[in-house]
Formats: structure tokens, sequence, C-alpha cells
């Protein structure tokens, strides 16, 4: 079910701008056999949708029907890539996965967008993944002389050929999973669809993206974060272990068990910061009370004189709403946000990628005119888009911007599947605080702490990684001397 890129499709550039992109969100469903529901495509649909914000370069869904895979999947967003015909096109079917691309590794091609199906003596398996595999090219190497085609450039094909090759040496799928979990160095949530409609999720053992399990009574799903459980109508049962496998099969767990332990489970703190929905659980912690008790930490750590506390639609929203709770200074809207507008980056020239980030966002000049502001937003990678956000303020009459960041200064590069890039582009590593500021035109600067990040996610299960601020990771990079 495969289709050709469409002439129409908007097929990214490198994305410009000053935000993080994580690239992407993974889903799972297997209903009962005792009920005619078997729309298991609409249902990964309706999950898709929710985590559109996770990845919007590309979309896929797998479904298994006969011992068979059909898989539709396509560069764009994902009322783009699937219309209603292309829905009913795929088979009733019990189980079926699917996937929300933003590219990390690869090029932002058809052939990298996921659901990868792989296909080998004995069977055929479809496989998601979320996160980043530092080894993937000395699997990749050690695997070609065995006979596998590789036609994309990116990592998650690696992991589902390995997964594939020794699901046929174990002659088990959840054997196989385990056992090529068990040699990937890196961050993995995956989710994998056998040809029998058997459903494999897996959590890597440090944690580093996350992954859930829900319930309702035609079934059980797995999804990267719980509002896709919601937007579904699954309830929301736990978070899958960091080093846990769980499998479904006719709409129950059959098996569950923990396959590997790791010294420290580090979840990415940017999921409580910026890449998640404030509507989702994560690890037992709220993100939205995340958010809030960061705006609390940066109201305590840097407090300011001011007359309105606003955030930078949509990401610095809670943390203003926290910034002004322990302020005691009232919270407002700066800006008005064009919801119909896309993202920045599919268009053609600079100058109109520029443009777009102004049509976003435009200011609201009755409620900031004459005001000191205290701006919140989630990060400063690069400095251009903040820059731009703050000299729209003073266009439209502010008297005071204070720009506050809900997350500390970006000098180290991620290896687990952000993409901060070269270290050269980051503004941290080229400006001092006092300097940054005086580049992006504002009054003062404050970030927080990475205590104070660490207090605020406090409720969260598991250790925090944050690496991207400190240097130091929860497990050697493959290839790099970096210690734990």
């Amino acid at each position: 079910m495969n289709k050709p890129l469409r002439e129409d499709a908007a097929v990214s550039t490198a994305p410009c701008g000053d935000k993080l992109h994580e690239e992407c969100g993974v889903f799972g469903i297997s209903v009962t056999g005792d009920t005619d529901y078997a729309e298991a495509a609409g249902i990964t649909y309706n999950a898709l949708l929710a985590m559109q914000h996770r990845g919007q370069e590309g979309a896929g869904i797998a479904v298994c029907s006969g011992n068979a895979i059909a898989c539709h999947k396509n560069v764009g967003l994902v009322n783009d890539v699937f219309s209603s015909q292309d829905l009913m096109r795929f088979p009733k079917s019990k189980s079926a996965i699917g996937h929300v691309r933003y590219s990390t590794t690869g090029a932002n091609t058809i052939q990298n967008v996921q659901p990868f199906v792989t296909e080998f003596l004995t069977g055929r398996i479809a496989t998601v993944h979320n996160g980043n595999v530092t080894n993937a090219a000395e699997i990749r190497k050690k695997l070609e002389p065995f006979g596998l085609d590789f036609s994309a450039t990116s990592d998650s094909e690696v992991i589902s050929s390995l997964i594939a090759y020794k699901t046929l040496k174990t002659g088990n799928l959840l054997d196989g999973v385990v056992a090529a979990a068990k040699l990937l160095v890196g961050a993995f949530s995956l989710v994998v669809l056998s040809g029998d409609g058997k459903i494999v999720a897996l959590r890597d053992p440090n944690g580093y993206r996350p992954l859930c399990i829900g319930e309702n009574e035609k079934g059980m799903a797995v999804a990267s974060e719980s509002c896709a459980l919601d937007s579904c109508d699954f309830r929301f049962v736990r978070d899958i272990q960091p080093g846990e496998v769980v499998l479904l099969e006719n709409g129950h767990i059959r098996h569950s068990e923990i396959y590997a332990t790791a010294q420290q489970k580090s979840l990415c703190v940017f999921e409580y910061v910026y890449f998640a929905r404030p509507d989702s659980v994560i690890d037992g912690m709220s993100v939205y009370e995340a958010r809030l008790n960061m705006g609390k930490m940066l109201a305590r750590e840097h407090p300011v004189e001011a007359d309105l506390v606003c955030g930078v639609p949509n990401s610095g929203l809670e943390a203003a709403m926290g910034y002004a709770r322990e302020s005691g200074i009232r919270y407002g809207l700066a800006f008005v946000k064009n919801s119909y507008i896309g993202r920045s980056f599919i268009f053609p020239t600079q100058e109109q990628r520029e443009n777009a980030v102004r049509l976003k966002l435009n200011p609201l000049s009755a409620s900031v005119r004459g005001k000191r502001i205290v701006l919140v937003d989630d990060s400063i990678v690069r400095g251009t888009t903040c820059k731009k956000t703050i000299t729209s303020l003073r266009n439209a009459g502010a008297k005071e911007i204070h720009m506050r960041i809900s997350s500390p200064p970006f000098i180290h590069t991620c290896y687990f599947g952000t993409d901060i890039g070269s270290e050269r582009n980051l503004i941290a590593n080229r400006f001092s605080i006092e300097e940054i500021c005086r580049n992006i035109g504002a009054d003062s600067l404050g970030y927080i702490s990475t205590e104070g990040l660490l207090k605020a996610c406090a409720g969260c299960g598991v250790a925090l990684c944050t690496g991207c601020f400190t240097g130091k990771y929860a497990t050697k990079v493959h290839g790099c001397a970096i210690s734990a």
C-alpha cells in the first residue's frame, strides 16, 4: 500500500528557528478476538493525530491481516498522508502500529518514513522506533554479509532488520526482539508487529524515551504519550519500565519482563520541558505540573519587577503561569497564534521562512503596550527566533522585556534523538549569558538552573538525563569517550 510521493507533498529542508525537535511518536493497538470491532487502522490514525507534535515530517500505519502486513506511509502531516479512502483500503484488522516522524538520522524521504516492514524466511514484521541508536552503522555492516537489503538511511531500518534476523535465529518474535535490543546502544522505544498479529513493545534499559500502556473493554494499546491513549478512549494503566518488554496478543498482555537493567535510568528531561503535550503523564509526573513548577522555580531564581508575565505559545505558557503564581505578577497574553500556519521550514526560501515566523505569532499590542514584560519560553538554542520575538514585542510597544527560560543553557550535543547538531551552533557556547541577553535584545535574561529544573520534575519516577546541559550521560555514547 505504499504510494509514491505526491507532487504537491511538502518536502522539508533542514529546520530553521530556535526549537529543539525530537524525532517521533509510536503507537500500537491489539483488540480482543471476541469483538467485531476491528478498526485498528482508524484508531491508530487518531492516536497519531494526538501525537502530531512529536513528529511532523512523516507518518505511517501498518496492520496485519491473514499473516500479511499492509503498510501505508508518506512524508507530511498525518492528515495529509492519510485520506479517508486510504484508511478504508486497509484490511480489517485487530492489530496495528503507527508512527509520526521527525528526522535526526536519515534524510526526510519516504524511504525513511516508518513503519519499516521487513520480510524474512519464516515471516514478516513491521517496526516503529522512537529514539536514536548510536551503534546502528556498525550493526548494519555486520548484517549486510547475511544478504539483508537496506533501502533507507535511518537507524530504525537497521533495528527492524536486526529484529528480523534475531527472530529467524530464535524462532520466536519475543525472543528475537529481546536478543536484538541487547545489542543496541542508545535510546529506543520500540513497537513491533508480526504477521500473526502479535505486538511487542520495549523500552531501552535507561528509559530515555517514554512508552506507556492503556486498556479498555476492547483491548490494549501502547503509546509514546498518555494523551494518545486518551484520544482513543483507552485508560492509562502504567508506564512501560526502562528495560521492560511487553507482549500483546488478542487484546491482552501475554507476557512482560525486565530484559535488561542499567546503572542509571534517565528519561530525557526535555519530555517535560517541551516535547510532550501538557495533558500527558510520563513516568508518574504530569507534564503540566512539571512546567508550572519550572515557572515557579524561575520566579524564585530570577525575580524581577514587572507588570505582566507572558509565555511564548505554546511551549512557554504553563511555565509563564507558574512564574505569575509564584511572583504575584499578573499573567496575560503577549501573542496571538495563527494555528493554520504550518511549520516554518517547509517554505522554499529563507525570506519566506522568516516571514512565516511572523505569521505564526502576532504581538497583542493592547496587552503589552507600555508594560514591563516577563517573557517565558522553554529554550534558547541558536537565538534566531528569540531575537525576532523580542523585536516584535518592542515594535508592539512593550516598555521592558525580561526573558526567562525554563531550561538551562544548551552547551552539549545530544546523542539520543534530539537535533541539537553541532555545538558550534549553540548560542550558549559562543556567548556569555550577558552577551546572549544583548544579542537577543532583552533587558534581562535568566535561565533555570539544572538543580531547579530537576526539583521542578521531582515527581518523575525515574532519574532524568540532563546531558545537553551538563555533558553527563547515563550511558556511554558509542564511539565517544563519555563517562556516566
